[in-house]
C-alpha cells in the first residue's frame, strides 16, 4: 500500500503535463538536457587538461621564486 504502481505514475505525469502545459514541460526537459551536456563537456575538458606534456612539446622552465637584488660592484684597492 505504501508504493506507487505504474498506473499512479502515468496519471501523475498526465496531470503534470495538463497543469504545466506541453510547451513548458518540453522546455524544462530541454534545459535539463542542456545542463547534462554542459556537465559532460566540463568533465571532458578536465580530463584533457591533466594530460602530461610529451617529450616533443617539452616543459617551460619554472619561474624563480626568490628574486635577488644585484650586489654593488666591489672595487679592489691595490
Amino acid at each position: 500500500m505504501g508504493s506507487f504502481s505504474l498506473m499512479h505514475w502515468l496519471l501523475l505525469g498526465v496531470v503534470a503535463i495538463l497543469l504545466l502545459g506541453g510547451g513548458r514541460f518540453s522546455n524544462m526537459m530541454g534545459d535539463v538536457a542542456k545542463g547534462i551536456k554542459q556537465f559532460k563537456k566540463g568533465m571532458s575538458e578536465d580530463d584533457e587538461a591533466e594530460k602530461p606534456a610529451t617529450r616533443i612539446e617539452g616543459k617551460a622552465a619554472p619561474e624563480p621564486t626568490v628574486q635577488r637584488e644585484a650586489e654593488p660592484a666591489r672595487e679592489e684597492k691595490l
